[in-house]
């Protein structure tokens, strides 16, 4: 009887092993950049154990713009991808990864920065000069052709340049190379703390309806591990919600990633917790304005059928 205990023990004992090796897979996910407060979500949840707790071990990309991303996404280096609306023209294309999930809406963390002592003192200056955008097609690159256009431009009266993220970018204006830049408004905000570039226009200012980022899944993922994508989005929007009550945390991670001083972070926070979503859920309408944009500024030949963006069968995320 005791050796039968012991056996029942020892076997109960490997079930259990074995069962909690299933649970915890390893997920990879890429960033588009590492400077985007929405996208430390991921080293909130890390920090918060909110990941390992869904069963799932993050492993961390970041990269130079959504380009870079979709072909880490193609070459099946990361599992998921955080990008930009506009990069969802990429599956249209034939990249094998759909957005599947909403992070954020309207682009009220993205400005147009302006170096002090520069000719351009208004929006009528932009003509003809040089912006440095992250890659193309990009939701940097959509903001510039945005931009130019609602100027009576056309999508190409501003040069458009690509130098990457923030730090090149500030790099890039250094040396002569562009005149002013998209980037993100938390960078933006610190290079105007430290007096060296002013803010010379928050684009959810003039651009209401948009999706500034997308949570993608490569597409082989979706049709054999929809369970995973499931656990992926819950432990995402778990952490969205954790981000809510703890501010603390929240600006913590964004001062490290970012190199944020307290004062901007804490408005940063108060700003971007407000765009970011807290179950995914795409709006038609807003996917079509999407849509719309990938052929008016020359992303796409055609406007695209809304369904050939995106993946809906996992949104809304509810949280228990």
């Amino acid at each position: 009887m005791k050796r039968h205990l012991i056996g029942l023990a020892a076997a109960m004992a490997m079930f259990g092993a074995a069962h909690q090796a299933r649970a915890n897979d390893d997920v990879t996910i890429g960033r588009a950049v590492i400077t985007s407060f929405a996208f430390t979500t991921l080293d909130i949840g890390q920090n918060a154990g909110i990941w390992e707790k869904e069963g799932l071990n993050l492993n961390i990309l970041s990269f130079r713009g959504d380009a870079v991303l979709q072909q880490a996404l193609t070459g099946g280096s990361a599992d998921f991808g955080l990008g930009s609306g506009p990069a969802m023209g990429f599956h249209v294309k034939g990249a094998p990864a759909t957005g599947v999930a909403v992070i954020a809406g309207e682009p009220d963390n993205m400005a147009l920065c302006v170096p002090v002592g520069s000719p351009v003192k208004t929006l009528a200056d932009l003509k003809g000069k040089s912006i440095g955008i992250t890659t193309v097609g990009s939701l940097t690159d959509w903001l510039a052709r945005e931009l130019s256009r609602q100027q009576g431009w056309g999508s190409d009266g501003i040069r458009r340049v690509a130098v990457g993220g923030d730090t090149a970018s500030v790099a890039a204006i250094r040396s002569g190379q562009v005149d002013v830049w998209v980037g993100e408004l938390a960078s933006c905000l610190q290079l105007q703390h430290d007096h060296s570039f002013n803010v010379a226009l928050v684009f959810g200012d003039k651009i209401k309806k948009f999706y500034t980022h997308i949570l993608f899944a490569r597409d082989d993922i979706i049709h054999t591990k929809p369970e995973l994508v499931r656990r992926v989005l819950h432990a995402w929007f778990s952490t969205v919600a954790y981000m809510r009550t703890h501010k603390q945390e929240s600006m913590a991670a964004a001062e490290k990633n970012m190199n944020l001083v307290p004062e901007v972070a804490s408005e940063m926070y108060d700003k971007e917790m407000a765009m970011m979503s807290s179950d995914g859920a795409f709006d038609p309408a807003t996917l079509q304005v999407v849509a719309e944009s990938l052929k008016e500024l020359g992303i796409l030949p055609e406007v695209p059928p809304i369904s050939a963006l995106y993946d809906g069968q996992f949104v809304p995320v509810k949280l228990q």
